[in-house]
């Protein structure tokens, strides 16, 4: 393991959380708190959020590839939660970790030239 994964792995873990607070809380809630981070367009934010999820959790364990947007989703829609189950928000995230899997590959290839 490399030195760094740590921080990497405490990023991904720190990100992670934050990811979950935001898709999780009630949008209510949210306002509540004062929450209001992110893009005026709801997809990019669900694209953002996955590809620095992707590349961070590539980068902390370059062996593992989680798919975490799905379940996201699926709890988005239970009455507990009171958000929306959006099939596109999922396609969204799945852009994102398209494009954080591409970074990841990218980085990993540099760090592997400088040796």
């Amino acid at each position: 393991m490399r030195f760094y994964s740590v921080a990497e792995r405490v990023a991904f873990l720190v990100t992670l959380i934050a990811v979950l607070v935001l898709a999780l809380l009630p949008v209510p809630r949210l306002k509540e708190f004062g929450i209001d981070v992110g893009f005026h367009y709801d997809k990019l934010n669900h694209a953002s959020a996955f590809a620095v999820l992707t590349f961070l959790g590539g980068l902390g364990w370059p062996d593992r590839k989680a798919l975490v947007g799905a379940a996201i989703e699926v709890l988005q829609g239970t009455a507990l939660i009171a958000r929306d189950l959006d099939v596109f928000d999922w396609v969204a995230d799945c852009v994102g970790m398209a494009c954080g899997l591409v970074a990841v590959i990218c980085a990993n290839w540099i760090l592997r030239r400088r040796g």
